[in-house]
């Protein structure tokens, strides 16, 4: 069974691999997309796709057409970069503030125990539908745990949501090549390693670092897929 598009997927990954489509213009900006043809597409039901598109109208690559379905959203390159950058500037001045304020014990144990979900994950021979599920929610709860911080402010939370509405702005836009799950597990590999750098450099209070560390974690949906072999998002 495909990893990725098999009948037992979960709603993750048939998000993740219509984000793919998207970025990889099988599906092109103004194109209209019906939950039927999608569905036989990716060998699943109609229910997941339409959860999947509900979930891709939220991040902004989709727009609802009514009764027509939905349509996908013109986007360019540059959209994305800008979009992931701003990302980016945010989650760091979180993180930032989070190291001067210090680290309060319940947000380290909730890193902590992204960061064990993360090695069970990589530390897999190959990437599964299960795996990438698992990846998904660790990293939604990783990032969130960092701009929710201790709690005192919203307003960097506020702006991240804001922000996401955007594509693939969202730390939670990841994208999956089902032929090449070799590379996107590398790609997770890399990833975790990052998270590691992140909780190190909070605990020891770096606050300048943790903030270069996550401006620069934003980028490796985009910046880093030449190097493993796989194709940027909006090239």
């Amino acid at each position: 069974m495909d990893p990725i598009e098999g009948t037992a997927a979960p709603p993750a990954g048939i998000v993740a691999r219509l984000r793919q489509l998207i970025a990889e213009g099988r599906y092109a900006s103004g194109e209209r997309l019906a939950e039927e043809t999608v569905a036989a597409a990716l060998g699943v039901s109609r229910t997941p796709v339409r959860l999947a598109f509900r979930t891709l109208a939220q991040e902004g690559l989709l727009q609802s057409a009514g009764k027509r379905g939905h349509v996908v959203r013109e986007f360019s390159a540059d959209d994305v970069q800008v979009a992931v950058e701003v990302r980016g500037v945010l989650e760091g001045l979180a993180a930032r503030r989070l190291a001067e304020r210090g680290l309060p014990a319940a947000l380290r144990e909730v890193l902590h125990e992204c960061l064990d979900e993360g090695e069970a994950v990589v530390g897999a021979a190959r990437l599964t539908e299960a795996g990438f599920a698992r990846w998904s929610a660790l990293n939604a709860r990783f990032h969130g745990a960092i701009v929710r911080g201790d709690g005192r402010s919203h307003v960097i939370a506020d702006a991240i949501a804001r922000n996401n509405h955007l594509p693939f702005a969202s730390a939670d836009s990841i994208t999956v090549q089902k032929h090449h799950l070799d590379r996107e597990l590398r790609k997770l590999r890399m990833a975790q390693m990052q998270h590691r750098l992140v909780v190190q450099a909070l605990e020891q209070g770096e606050s300048a670092r943790v903030e270069a560390l996550m401006r620069e974690h934003a980028n490796i949906g985009l910046r880093y897929e030449a190097l493993f072999g796989l194709n940027k998002v909006g090239s």
